[in-house]
């Protein structure tokens, strides 16, 4: 993984972690955000191959932003449930 490659995953995570923050509440700050965001990419990322589901939203960058997006809020809501 090149350094292009990091700072695409910490800006797509940071964008990510903010959405889902704004949509169900979770983390303050930019760290929460971008780890927010790369957990929830994982997630999200494993939760769409699952249920075959594919977006096309027209860029590829998009994609990872809301996939990550949806990932987060469902890490941040379980995260609630546990705690």
């Amino acid at each position: 993984m090149d350094a292009t490659a990091i700072v695409v995953m910490l800006v797509v995570g940071a964008i990510a972690g903010w959405l889902a923050s704004v949509l169900v509440g979770g983390p303050a700050g930019l760290l929460g955000y971008i780890v927010a965001g790369i957990i929830g990419g994982v997630v999200g990322g494993w939760l769409f191959n699952t249920l075959k589901i594919n977006l096309n939203l027209g860029h590829p960058l998009a994609d990872q932003i809301v996939t990550s997006a949806i990932g987060a809020v469902v890490v941040i809501l379980l995260a609630r449930l546990i705690t």
